[in-house]
């Protein structure tokens, strides 16, 4: 039987996958600073996958909050400017800690989202991105680590932060993972917003590929 109908759409916002009402995209630290030391993943890996994220944070009308730290010291350098150019409207956090949930502006921004569910990436895994999980599992947050848009010093790092926060409940995705739940149906008139990132990321993977930038 041919089918060209979507399955009914469940509840939303009760949804026990993710959907663009019930979550939220955090990013941490994307500065040159951080990118410097990251061994576990290319830049070109990394940057192809936070953009995708927010491309469909951007598709979906997703809350985002984009968060730095030590900008105001004087210390380091903004969010990457070709991550901050796909987030129009989005102003950045800055911190002096490296733990995100500990900076009173930042636990603010997230409770605004009215969001529980929290897809979150940043540098490093094992500092920036774990350290907030934890926190927030605890206070009984949902959060996904977007596993191939975030790098640590080393694979060891990255993989043992992985585990880290798994362990401690949090829900590993990756950022296409994250465009498939968000879309869930190719037959919904919103499905669209998905194709239209997927064109763009797929050519781009590819030829990074070719480049040996990425594996």
């Amino acid at each position: 039987m041919t089918k060209t109908q979507p399955e009914p759409i469940r509840d939303p916002k009760s949804d026990h996958l993710l959907t663009p009402e019930n979550c939220a995209l955090v990013l941490i630290d994307y500065q040159p600073e951080q990118y410097r030391t990251v061994t576990s993943s290319s830049r070109e890996e990394i940057d192809l996958n936070v953009i995708a994220l927010c491309k469909l944070a951007a598709a979906y009308d997703i809350p985002v909050i984009v968060s730095t730290v030590a900008v105001g010291m004087g210390v380091n350098e903004g969010t990457a400017a070709e991550i901050m150019a796909e987030l129009p409207g989005v102003t950045e956090i800055d911190r002096t800690g490296v733990n995100s949930w500990e900076d009173e502006e930042f636990r603010k921004a997230v409770e605004a989202t009215g969001r529980k569910n929290i897809v979150m990436a940043g540098l490093w895994t094992e500092v920036c991105v774990t350290f907030p999980t934890l926190d927030m599992q605890a206070e009984g947050y949902h959060v996904y680590p977007v596993a191939d848009a975030v790098g640590g010093i080393s694979p060891v790092a990255h993989e043992q932060a992985l585990e880290r926060m798994r362990a401690a409940g949090a829900t590993p995705i990756t950022a296409i993972q994250f465009g498939s739940e968000l879309m869930r149906n190719w037959a919904r008139e919103s499905s669209d917003k998905f194709r239209q990132v997927l064109r763009w990321y797929f050519p781009k993977r590819f030829a990074l590929m070719k480049e040996g930038k990425i594996g």
